[in-house]
């Protein structure tokens, strides 16, 4: 969540990628450090440890959504 509120606050198309589990403490991150507004793509959780075919299956799932809000569209 910090890496993206930094790119976004030095003007850089940027989202942060969060799993399901942290989505509330991206949240909170994203208030304290005054950027609330930053697009978040949430992965389910967990992604680590799953798998390297897991990991792609979820990887070309998620592309998508990514490029979207990182070109800013909405889905």
């Amino acid at each position: 969540m910090r890496d993206g509120a930094i790119f976004a606050k030095a003007g850089l198309p940027s989202i942060a990628i969060v799993t399901e589990a942290f989505v509330e403490l991206a949240a909170f991150t994203a208030e304290a450090v005054g950027m609330p507004a930053v697009p978040r793509y949430v992965l389910p959780h967990p992604c680590s440890g799953t798998g390297d075919e897991n990991l792609a299956r979820v990887a070309r799932e998620a592309a998508p959504g990514i490029i979207d809000l990182l070109e800013g569209r909405t889905r």
